[in-house]
């Protein structure tokens, strides 16, 4: 499948600010399971900085933007070509040690409640008990917009019954790591048809490592692996470290953020 991104992240400083710096994970993963067409990245008034790839695949670009400036448009263009491999990540190079995606962080620490539900996973193997959590997530937490923020936790979620895919992804890490399956979070972009559930084009899901298989994307919020309705843009322990955007703003001021995604598919 042929889809296209028009993804554009604006910041609003209700006064200006003298410095801000930003790092991207704003570029599809390099991998079996997509080829980048054409793409850019783009900020207002902003300086390109250095580059490099990290140790779990993802390309990581710095961004100045030096003030005063009271608005910053950061513009993502491009077609991504994808191909469905069953939720498998091929071809990913990286060189992070699986293990090192079995400690906990902050949003995925869990309560008594995730425990239980970890332990209430069944399966033959691994694959079939990661199939298992996934649905069981899908199960206590409802996907529902708005009724969670940034900073909730997979716990507070589970409490709640309800959240989105940065909640549902949060705990099916939760669940994973207690089952000593290496788990991360996963951000990019998803494509439906006008027959597909609804979801956030800016979407995110967790990976779980399936010894011999390898890492395996869950979308508890649509109960599928990811496929060639997926665009990978870049893993982490949680949602703060696998963000596309991450910065900081020099100066007293606040911040509002407004965020439009559009991800269509184009005729091959």
């Amino acid at each position: 499948m042929r889809l296209t991104v028009d993804h554009v992240t604006s910041y609003h400083y209700d006064h200006p600010v003298r410095l801000v710096v930003q790092s991207h994970r704003l570029t599809p993963t390099t991998c079996q399971n997509q080829s980048v067409l054409d793409w850019s990245v783009q900020v207002s008034d902003g300086i390109e900085g250095g580059g490099f790839r990290d140790g779990a695949g993802d390309w990581v670009q710095a961004w100045t933007v030096r003030g005063p400036v009271s608005r910053i448009d950061v513009t993502v263009r491009g077609t991504v070509e994808t191909h469905d491999a069953s939720g498998i990540l091929r071809g990913n190079r990286e060189i992070i040690p699986v293990t090192a995606w079995l400690d906990e962080t902050a949003p995925t620490r869990p309560d008594a409640a995730l425990r239980d539900l970890a332990a209430a996973g069944t399966g033959a193997d691994a694959l079939a008990l990661a199939h298992d959590l996934s649905a069981r997530v899908a199960g206590a937490i409802a996907y529902r917009p708005g009724v969670t923020h940034a900073h909730t936790t997979a716990a507070e979620a589970l409490a709640l019954g309800e959240g989105v895919c940065q909640d549902q992804a949060h705990a099916l890490i939760a669940l994973a790591r207690l089952r000593d399956l290496p788990a991360r979070y996963v951000s990019g972009y998803l494509f439906a048809d006008a027959e597909g559930a609804p979801h956030e084009a800016a979407h995110a899901w967790a990976e779980i490592w399936i010894d011999e298989l390898g890492w395996i994307g869950f979308d508890p919020a649509n109960r599928c692996c990811p496929d060639e309705r997926y665009i990978r843009l870049g893993c982490g322990a949680d949602a703060r470290a696998a963000a596309p955007i991450r910065g900081i703003a020099r100066g007293v001021t606040h911040e509002v953020m407004e965020i439009a995604v559009a991800v269509a598919a184009t005729q091959q």
